[in-house]
């Protein structure tokens, strides 16, 4: 199928039970300020379970989920100057947004006034529903395409434009590139725990992994170059690092103790919670008696993804992956939910979708 008529090939969920099967649809003729890519690679994220499978009732079927997209520029409108046919591309968690308000006037479109619009199981401005990347093309305004870096492999890139900017942003928000020798923190070591670790040592930041799970301890300290590995059921190991980090990242979005990891910060030391708990419960002298800060992000603007895919190429930080096929997609979203992947599926689009 080509993208010069419209047609795409995908896979689409049809109903709750979220299993995904072969499903052809129309993607929009490419406007004036329009990218058209051949999708090469799509990653697999927990939002793809989560949007699939309905989890907050309002999933619109047939269903193609994907936000991590990786292609290569097949066609460009009348005013794409940033872009030509060949090139290869990004797209990550949103298509669009109103481009006006002040969080897109300044680069935070994820946040824009109006609601940015997911890159899938959106409703776009022209009324129609955005389909994802498990599908042979896509078309997006350029503003919300990245360029990925001439010597940055394609199918490592993926992972970035969800995972990877959602640890980026807040770690930039809170200027721990600018703290080396400082301690980090990392809670969970999954697809985006995996990154925070590689980020944070590219900042010059001292790293220790929290897990759950004894068995990820020689992965952390030996492959991905944690300098510390705590097991966070261990009470005594935990109590004796009170007061001992500067910054911690929660990736995770098991229920946990806040109250015990805010004690583990130093005076002024930031907590940022990347994931999705049922619920925060904390003490108010667990922040207020030593000035600490707890702290929400989503994933970045366009300005900061970009500069994070030429960090990362320019640093040598590549995400860990299993290549599948998309025939394994339904296979995938299962070992995700056991969290049985080292750290993030991508989908090899272009020679399995036929």
């Amino acid at each position: 199928m080509s993208s010069e008529d419209g047609e795409c090939l995908g896979w689409a969920a049809r109903d709750p039970s979220g299993f995904l099967s072969p499903y052809k649809f129309n993607r929009r003729s490419v406007g004036s300020d329009d990218v058209s890519l051949k999708i090469l690679y799509c990653g697999v994220c927990y939002a793809d379970v989560a949007w699939t499978r309905n989890k907050s009732g309002h999933s619109k079927y047939p269903l193609v989920p994907g936000h991590e997209i990786v292609g290569t520029v097949t066609k460009i409108g009348s005013n794409v100057e940033r872009y030509k046919v060949g090139d290869h591309v990004g797209v990550g968690t949103y298509v669009n947004s109103c481009q006006e308000c002040e969080y897109c006037n300044d680069h935070l479109e994820v946040h824009c006034s109006k609601g940015s619009i997911f890159t899938f199981d959106g409703v776009d401005y022209d009324g129609t529903i955005t389909k994802g990347g498990y599908s042979s093309h896509i078309v997006v305004h350029q503003r919300y395409c990245y360029r990925i870096p001439e010597n940055y492999p394609l199918e490592l890139a993926a992972p970035l434009l969800c995972a990877g900017i959602t640890v980026y942003t807040p770690m930039l928000r809170h200027n721990m590139n600018q703290h080396s020798g400082k301690s980090l923190g990392v809670i969970g070591l999954g697809g985006l725990g995996h990154l925070a670790v590689k980020f944070g040592k590219a900042f010059g930041l001292k790293v220790t992994v929290f897990s759950t799970s004894v068995s990820k301890r020689e992965e952390a300290l030996s492959h991905l170059g944690a300098d510390n590995f705590v097991i966070a059921s261990d009470d005594k190991e935990m109590s004796g690092l009170e007061r001992s980090f500067d910054f911690i990242i929660n990736t995770a979005s098991g229920d946990t103790s806040f109250d015990l990891y805010l004690s583990l910060l130093k005076t002024t030391g930031v907590l940022v919670l990347v994931g999705f708990p049922s619920e925060v419960k904390f003490n108010p002298g667990s922040i207020n008696l030593n000035a600490r800060m707890i702290a929400g992000s989503l994933t970045g603007g366009t300005k900061q993804t970009q500069e994070m895919l030429d960090f990362c190429a320019a640093h040598k930080i590549y995400p860990q992956i299993e290549l599948i096929p998309i025939q394994y997609s339904n296979e995938a979203l299962e070992r995700m939910i056991k969290k049985d992947v080292k750290y993030r599926f991508v989908i090899d689009v272009a020679n399995s979708l036929k």
